[in-house]
């Protein structure tokens, strides 16, 4: 079995198609599934997904569409013989509530939901893909190297611990009440939390704080369905926490997935962060 997180029956002569949206999470996913030589397609997303990973496949083996065409998305996956499929990658929340453009299939579903959130609109995407038959994977399946590990990744986090337990029970009240995955706590105070505006603007206010001995904490909701909408660390984060002066980062191990690890474990060394999974 190429990863902990597929189902137990999980065929590998099978193809996976890969729903994927902007950034280095569908890159790095492509290439471990293609390592794990299981057949892989594509589903890229308009202006969304890296053109070099869309380059990568042969044009039979992919298709390019707009966000809001679900229906085209459920007939490429029929076409592609699809026995999986696995969501990677961000697809920019202003486009996904404002600049949507849905077809028939995607109108009925929003028609269909009283909240309209990240969470409701991907889980209702992927009722429908699992009612054509496609298993929607975890989005960990086949990258469990690139998740945090419990303890000291990068350095140590020299901080009370009953600061540093603060600063999870918050962050996971924060996601249990739906509000973001996310805060920045100092000394038992709590500096930021995230919301709607996303990590990288919650770092940056806290940073207009006083930030020694602040801790910023990455979790999960408390309900999370691990097949979209996984929280994610990256080099981009961390380096939007060096320019705030954010020295400490708690990760949710087994559930934060930390993209191109030994890169941002090398780069939190040489910044002096620190980075602690729990």
């Amino acid at each position: 079995m190429p990863s902990a997180y597929l189902p137990r029956d999980f065929a590998a002569r099978r193809p996976v198609a890969l729903i994927a949206g902007r950034g280095n999470y569908p890159l790095i996913t492509a290439a471990a599934i293609r390592a794990a030589g299981v057949p892989l397609r594509l589903i890229a997303m308009d202006d969304e997904t890296e053109p070099s990973l869309i380059a990568s496949f042969p044009e039979k083996e992919r298709v390019t569409l707009n966000v809001g065409q679900v229906g085209k998305m459920l007939d490429a996956l029929k076409d592609f013989g699809a026995g999986y499929a696995l969501m990677a990658g961000q697809v920019k929340p202003k486009k996904l509530f404002h600049g949507l453009t849905p077809d028939l299939k995607a109108a009925a579903i929003l028609f269909s939901l009283k909240r309209r959130n990240a969470e409701t609109i991907f889980g209702a995407i992927a009722t429908e893909i699992e009612k054509i038959g496609v298993t929607l994977l975890d989005a960990r399946a086949f990258i469990d190297d690139q998740l945090a590990t419990a303890g000291a990744m990068s350095g140590k986090l020299g901080l009370d611990d009953e600061y540093v337990q603060h600063g999870i029970h918050i962050a996971r009240e924060l996601a249990r009440l739906d509000i973001g995955q996310g805060c920045v706590v100092r000394k038992g105070t709590v500096l930021a939390a995230e919301a709607f505006e996303g990590t990288d603007a919650m770092l940056r206010r806290a940073g207009t704080f006083k930030t020694d001995e602040t801790l910023f904490v990455k979790t999960v909701k408390t309900r999370q369905d691990f097949r979209f909408d996984v929280p994610v660390f990256g080099l981009r984060t961390l380096a939007t926490m060096h320019e705030a002066g954010l020295k400490a980062a708690a990760l949710e191990a087994g559930k934060v997935i930390i993209l191109d690890k030994p890169a941002v474990l090398q780069q939190a060394k040489a910044w002096g962060i620190a980075l602690h999974g729990f």
